[in-house]
């Protein structure tokens, strides 16, 4: 009995040592690049949230004695040409450049998904349209399709979302079809095909959760380059409007002082640059950890 009871033990710590969220979670802490990802993103968004707190002023406040100023104790990043506080402004434009990525790839996610389970599930006609569709949102290059959809309705960062999440569609859709077509070839699908399940059961409750890993690591690489774009698009004055201070206008504002005062543009630039590379490689990471054939 106790031989017994010792096996059994050991059967069920087996079991728990390797549940695929202990598995996930031992493989990410080993990847200190991705980890060190995640603390800075972690950080930045506390700070953001918090930047009425943390911000030494308002970013909109003026102060024409201290205009182009170098950075000191009492100006961290310099002052831009109105004398408004750089440091004040990239925290606060974090929170525009965050909300921005965060809502666009989020619709893209939402929609592209659905799509891409449709086109997986049902196949013939319907999955032609599908991917036809994304094939010709991926004949465009990103900033060229997003500048067209700007110059049809008009800048203002609402239409920066739409305009970014439109051509983050296909991307999703691709991702979550193949993921999806590999799920629905499993034995328990078939199962709740003759059982009767509705479709929508099927696609929702089974398919889905399949494809949620391939769905968050896909979100999270994406984020990067929709706030990239959503910035590209304010520094070309197709997006946030003066005196928003969201990164990619601070950036266009700054380069015409390159010369005389180089830190007003290149503090937000830096932000944008960071931001885009930890989120890289904390997708990256997540990819890694979350891929059973990726080997130790």
């Amino acid at each position: 009995m106790t031989a017994q009871g010792i096996v059994v033990e050991d059967n069920y710590s087996h079991i728990g040592a390797t549940s695929p969220v202990r598995a996930f979670f031992s493989s990410f802490l080993r990847q200190r690049n991705a980890l060190i990802a995640a603390i800075f993103i972690a950080l930045l968004v506390v700070v953001v949230i918090l930047a009425p707190v943390v911000a030494p002023y308002n970013f909109s406040q003026a102060d024409y004695n201290s205009v182009l100023q170098g950075p000191s104790a009492r100006h961290l990043f310099g002052t831009d040409s109105f004398g408004r506080d750089i440091f004040s402004r990239v925290l606060y434009g974090g929170r525009i450049s965050l909300a921005v990525g965060v809502s666009s790839v989020a619709v893209a996610a939402v929609i592209g998904s659905i799509l891409g389970l449709l086109a997986a599930f049902y196949g013939g006609w319907l999955d032609s349209i599908i991917m036809r569709f994304s094939d010709v949102l991926f004949a465009f290059p990103g900033i060229i399709l997003a500048i067209g959809i700007i110059a049809i309705l008009g800048p203002g960062l609402f239409n920066v979302v739409v305009a970014v999440a439109i051509f983050g569609i296909p991307n999703f859709a691709r991702i979550v079809r193949g993921s999806a077509l590999e799920i629905q070839q499993s034995e328990y699908i078939e199962v709740e095909h003759s059982l009767g399940a509705s479709n929508a059961r099927i696609i929702f409750s089974h398919i889905f959760p399949g494809t949620f890993a391939s769905i968050i690591v896909n979100f999270t690489m994406r984020l990067g380059n929709s706030i990239l774009t959503a910035a590209s698009l304010s520094f070309l004055g197709l997006g946030a409007q003066p005196p928003s201070p969201e990164w990619g206008a601070m950036l266009s504002d700054g380069r015409d002082y390159i010369a005389t005062a180089p830190y007003v543009a290149f503090f937000p630039g830096l932000a944008i640059f960071l931001t885009i590379l930890a989120f890289n490689v904390f997708g990256d990471g997540l990819r890694d950890a979350l891929d059973p054939k990726v080997e130790d």
